[in-house]
């Protein structure tokens, strides 16, 4: 994926925010005093910035990972108005990273568990829900309501969406980004500096990047690189200090260490005037669509029986797993051979790949397999097809008692 980005972050012009981005508020109450006089007492932040903190709208995407630790310190700063915009369901493999939520919560909406937990952190806080998905037909309208938004989506699509309208909108926002024992952290601004896409001008093609729930993440590296998003938001509200404004932090939890890359803006892109298709801009739908031609994609119950056959003799064919080993050791259908992904689109693993019998992929949810699929179509295999759903289509249909992740 090309990206612009230097190493070098002492360009006195990085950073430069034009000033408090929130106008403050009346005086705090006494209450408030007391809670928050740990802010209070610093100089730079004071009664004026707590003020601005009070008076300030922020919209956080996704009360996931990042969500989780971003919402509760902003809560805890005392930012007045917090929106939340997931659609998802807390589900059990959450708690290892997703704090915000507890047991208690599991088949809960995250938006309705993440209220709870402020109200409980701050009840001075006004929480507002948004238990809808982010897409191009509501983000203009959403954005709106909000002096600063805070990007901790964990997909590319909604990332230049996000992107794509704050631009449009003229607002300034804060990204995160995790993988495994990887963090990113910075914020843009069109109006003012570079934006994502001058960071990343092209999406990775589709399949080619893990989800966190395919390739893993290091739990508490979510509280890392979340901390750092907040204290970019409360920079900006409050305008103190040099924001990350045309510079990516990046935190490598494995080696404990932090450096700094550079990003210029691309004085020749044009400015984003409108939103667009970001599924078919990430190649999503091409990948999707390449699995779905007809012989080209089975479901589980008809792999089952695919599977019974081979097993009595009376059918051969190759059933390949291209998840990663680890994925592989938690949960995998019988029968199948691991290939990770990664090796047969780099094309290492093409001649443990017979074209003269019928292949099956699969993978967790079908997206990688369908990648593989078309990759292996591409370079002339014909009888190939993949799993619909993958694994978990599997379990949830043929082999319930069997664990998910």
């Amino acid at each position: 994926m090309a990206s612009k980005l230097t190493e070098n972050s002492t360009s006195p012009a990085a950073g430069q925010a034009p000033g408090p981005l929130v106008e403050p508020a009346a005086d705090l109450t006494a209450a408030e005093v007391e809670r928050y006089s740990r802010h209070l007492i610093i100089p730079e932040i004071g009664s004026l910035g707590q003020r601005r903190l009070k008076n300030a709208k922020v919209l956080v995407i996704g009360a996931g990972g990042l969500g989780s630790p971003t919402l509760l310190y902003l809560a805890a700063a005392g930012v007045g108005t917090l929106g939340i915009i997931d659609d998802d369901d807390v589900d059990l493999s959450n708690l290892q990273r997703q704090v915000i939520h507890s047991v208690a919560d599991v088949g809960r909406p995250k938006t309705e568990s993440a209220r709870d937990a402020i109200a409980a952190l701050n009840p001075l806080v006004d929480v507002r829900l948004h238990n809808v998905r982010l897409d191009a037909s509501n983000a203009l309208e959403l954005f709106a309501g909000y002096d600063l938004i805070i990007d901790g989506a964990d997909n590319f699509a909604t990332r230049y969406l996000v992107n794509d309208a704050a631009a449009i909108l003229g607002k300034p926002y804060v990204w995160g980004s995790i993988f495994r024992f990887d963090g990113q952290v910075s914020v843009f601004w069109e109006q003012h500096g570079p934006t994502y896409r001058d960071l990343y001008p092209e999406a990775p093609p589709a399949g080619s990047v893990p989800s966190c729930g395919e390739g893993g993440v290091f739990g508490m590296l979510c509280a890392a690189v979340g901390s750092l998003m907040v204290s970019e938001a409360v920079k900006l509200i409050t305008g103190v200090g040099r924001s990350l404004l045309g510079r990516v932090a990046l935190f490598d939890a494995l080696g404990g260490s932090w450096r700094e890359i550079k990003v210029s803006r691309d004085p020749d892109a044009p400015r984003v005037t409108e939103l667009t298709d970001y599924e078919a801009f990430c190649g999503i739908t091409p990948a999707a669509d390449a699995g779905t031609d007809t012989g080209h994609t089975i479901t589980a119950t008809q792999l089952a029986t695919m599977l019974a056959s081979r097993n009595a003799g009376l059918r051969q064919f190759e059933l390949v797993d291209v998840r990663e080993s680890g994925e592989y050791d938690i949960v995998r259908i019988e029968g199948a051979r691991l290939i990770p992904q990664g090796r047969i689109l780099a094309g290492e693993a093409w001649a443990e790949l017979p074209q003269d019998t019928d292949i099956v992929f699969h993978c967790k949810a079908g997206t990688r397999s369908a990648a593989v699929l078309a990759a292996a179509r591409a370079a002339g295999y014909e009888r190939v097809s993949h799993l619909e759903g993958g694994i978990l289509a599997w379990v949830r249909d043929v082999e319930p008692g069997k664990p998910v992740y």
